[in-house]
């Protein structure tokens, strides 16, 4: 593989450095260990590049390097470190030595090491894997859970008596065909059931979307969502328990109307008239219900997904750590059931391009609450939405991420954050520039943001964008 210059500079003209492209400006050496975790993590996200000899920041000026004069002999290294080749090229660049590490994926259901760390990328850290994301890997080369047995041995009656049939083509605007080989034939199409000689096998992804009642498949009895409400801030005391029965395409949109229709409302006056208002968007709990629904760990039994309401906060949580750090949820996007997440985006419930948690931050700013929080926790990944607060009652770490989040926001929008869109954020006057700005530099010192021109001088005209750009 000969790489050109021209493949070098669009390298360099790229928005900013992923999981598969790194940049180290290595002017005389790179320290061996270090490299050695870079190709493993990189490896680890599917292969990519790594370049010597250019600066990680735009516009990553061409330096050029000293270091591995001998590429023959550290690929040789490489190879004994870690036990997968890696290609290493030098490149007469005008501005410079470039040295080109050409880094392999890993093979499907296995994960490369070094030192005993399984390592990935994380914005700019090099991280290791979470459990949940490891046992995934590993299980890359077994059967999918949706596409195992449901319920077996089922005649034409039993398919259509157990799957709501109807919603699959009222939710997809189809015209439910004339007899029923038709309507069997577009679900074994879908992997929604499969053909065992002259009888049917329903699979979990069949029966988990469109389940007339969960509980008439055993296995998938705990699938369905559950909606608790407390009195109170805490778990003391229960107010309801609820337990969904119905499969995610089948009783979604029923599912959100029935949440939304518990969240408690606020009366506000508007020129001198009353309305009611409710806690938190609507948009920001379908989007998240529906997250939580699509990504949740099939793997993961004896737990479900849960609304949880509290008199201050909603939190909504699903089994399973995510694929992706917290942090960038708001501009990265990697689904875990991607047969499911294809499905339930055709039928309209998700967009599967990632844009579910802008939504929900968009909101939470537009209703002037604060930010949502994304917590991952043992096996366990959730959502909280809280109710109003004035920016006098957050706590620092409520604002940090406010003001972490509105910066995500803008950079997805190509757009740049300043001290005047934080405070309209906000809904400040000019008056308080000072504690927005006060608000920016705590965020800066905790490694959120950063400066979008370090060379900007006068702080009248600065502007931020996340720490990952």
């Amino acid at each position: 593989m000969a790489t050109t210059i021209a493949q070098i500079d669009g390298w360099r003209a790229a928005p900013s450095e992923h999981q598969n492209l790194e940049f180290k400006e290595a002017k005389t050496q790179c320290d061996n260990r270090k490299l050695y975790r870079y190709c493993v993590a990189l490896a680890n996200e599917g292969g990519g590049q790594l370049l010597l000899g250019i600066e990680d920041e735009p516009p990553r000026k061409v330096v050029g390097t000293a270091a591995f004069n001998d590429p023959v002999a550290m690929a040789a290294k490489l190879f004994q470190a870690l036990g997968f080749r890696v290609d290493i090229e030098e490149v007469a660049h005008p501005d410079g030595r470039v040295v080109v590490f050409h880094i392999p994926s890993r093979a499907r259901g296995t994960a490369f090491q070094f030192e005993g760390a399984y390592l990935m990328r994380a914005g700019e850290e090099l991280v290791a894997m979470s459990e949940d994301r490891l046992r995934a890997i590993f299980a890359e080369g077994q059967p999918n859970w949706l596409s195992l047995s449901a319920k077996s041995d089922c005649d034409d009656d039993a398919v259509v008596r157990l799957l709501d049939t109807q919603s699959y083509f009222d939710l997809l605007s189809l015209p439910y065909p004339v007899n029923r080989a038709g309507v069997l034939e577009r679900f074994e199409g879908e992997g929604l059931i499969e053909r065992m000689g002259s009888r049917w096998t329903i699979t979990n992804m069949g029966a988990v979307l469109f389940a007339k009642r969960l509980d008439e498949f055993v296995s998938l009895a705990r699938r369905a969502a559950r909606v608790i409400v407390y009195e109170g801030k805490s778990k003391l005391r229960t107010k309801s328990d609820y337990h969904g029965n119905k499969g995610y395409a089948v009783g979604f949109q029923g599912l959100v109307e029935f949440i939304y229709g518990l969240v408690p409302s606020n009366e506000v006056i508007e020129q001198a008239l009353r309305r009611e208002v409710k806690m938190f968007p609507e948009i920001a709990v379908r989007e998240l219900v529906a997250n939580a629904l699509i990504h949740q760990d099939f793997n993961e039994t004896g737990t479900c997904v849960m609304v949880e309401m509290y008199d201050d906060r909603m939190e909504i949580s699903n089994p399973g750590e995510p694929f992706i750090p917290p942090d960038r949820f708001i501009d990265a996007y990697k689904s875990r059931n991607e047969g499911l997440a294809d499905l339930m985006r055709r039928f309209g419930v998700c967009e599967e391009k990632g844009s579910g948690v802008d939504k929900v931050v968009f909101a939470a700013e537009a209703f002037q609450l604060p930010a949502p929080d994304f917590r991952v926790g043992e096996r366990r990944t959730s959502v909280v939405l809280f109710a109003h607060q004035e920016l006098e009652r957050m706590n620092r770490n409520d604002r940090i991420r406010a003001c972490y989040q509105h910066c995500c926001l803008r950079y997805v929008m190509n757009e740049r954050m300043t001290n005047q869109s934080l405070r309209q954020r906000f809904k400040l006057p000019e008056g308080r520039v000072a504690t927005v700005s006060s608000i920016i530099a705590a965020t800066v010192e905790a490694g959120k943001i950063k400066l979008a021109d370090p060379s900007q001088t006068s702080t009248r005209y600065r502007s931020y964008v996340p720490f990952w750009a």
